[in-house]
């Protein structure tokens, strides 16, 4: 009698422990998360960038040495007007192409039309960003190249 008694008060003792070290372990989880929450840097909201040849161009000059830099800004200024032409000419391509996604009823065709459009506008903006590059380049030091060379920065993320 004495054996069937300790039995149920031996696993239930066992139960009651693992229940606390379940419990625990929730807690600490949840509190991890909450104090993560808490304490993290509030996250930049994503702003769109500027579609401008001007703004991409930035953005390439940013990381460079100030006279590298300047010298892709000067090459930039020599066929600025060329490049946000081309620019323009895209974007506007783009932006047929989500009239033609919105538009009541849906024409296909429309579609169509506005891709190849895009499709034609792309090489000759990056033809005319290219050619600014290549003549920025020229000019630049070996750690401005090496710089260039390592454009666009590789995300944490990337493998």
């Amino acid at each position: 009698m004495t054996m069937t008694m300790e039995m149920p008060d031996r696993s239930s003792r066992w139960l009651l422990i693992g229940s606390l070290a379940l419990n625990l372990f929730f807690v600490g989880t949840v509190g991890a998360l909450a104090l993560r929450h808490i304490m993290a840097p509030p996250q930049s909201v994503a702003a769109e960038r500027p579609r401008t040849a001007a703004a991409r161009l930035e953005r390439l000059a940013a990381p460079l040495p100030g006279a590298d830099a300047e010298k892709l800004r000067a090459a930039f200024r020599a066929r600025a007007a060329e490049a946000e032409n081309a620019r323009d000419a895209l974007n506007r391509a783009y932006e047929r192409i989500q009239a033609a996604l919105r538009a009541q009823p849906f024409d296909p065709a429309q579609l169509h039309t506005a891709m190849a459009d895009a499709r034609a506008a792309r090489p000759l903006y990056e033809m005319v960003m290219q050619d600014i590059f290549a003549a920025g380049a020229a000019g630049m030091s070996p750690e401005g190249r090496t710089r260039l060379a390592e454009w666009p920065p590789r995300s944490p993320n990337a493998r």
